[in-house]
């Protein structure tokens, strides 16, 4: 075991816990006597600062994954339905403009009965 050389008050300072990593992860209180074992221990505790970070990074790129997958989603249902709007309306059009034709075609028979019809009562 090492020698402790600095007050309580600097290893509670030193003392980090990091409730990301596993216990088996955590940064070992270091042999404040010993200059190498500080340093390694606070570049442990960054490490562990990024690792924590970038699980955070991480964890809202996921969440931001998400929510574009939902509006892909959303999207293509819209898609779907811009499609098939577009379809109904073509097909309407197309029988639109097939009534209207048949529409003009007896307005003319019409027409042609009623003057057939008037020659005949103007002949007899």
């Amino acid at each position: 075991m090492c020698s402790v050389s600095i007050d309580v008050k600097d290893v509670e300072d030193l003392a980090q816990t990091f409730p990301d990593l596993e216990q088996r992860l955590q940064p070992v209180p270091p042999c404040v006597s010993l200059r190498e074992s500080v340093q390694v221990y606070k570049e442990h505790c960054r490490m562990a600062r990024e690792f924590h970070q970038v699980k955070h990074e991480i964890t809202a790129l996921e969440d931001r994954k998400r929510k574009l997958l939902a509006e892909l989603v959303e999207d293509e249902k819209v898609a779907m339905e811009i499609a098939r709007l577009e379809e109904e309306f073509r097909r309407l059009t197309e029988e639109n403009r097939n009534l209207v034709t048949v529409h003009n075609e007896r307005a003319q028979q019409l027409e042609r009965l009623c003057l057939t019809n008037r020659t005949r009562q103007d002949s007899s």
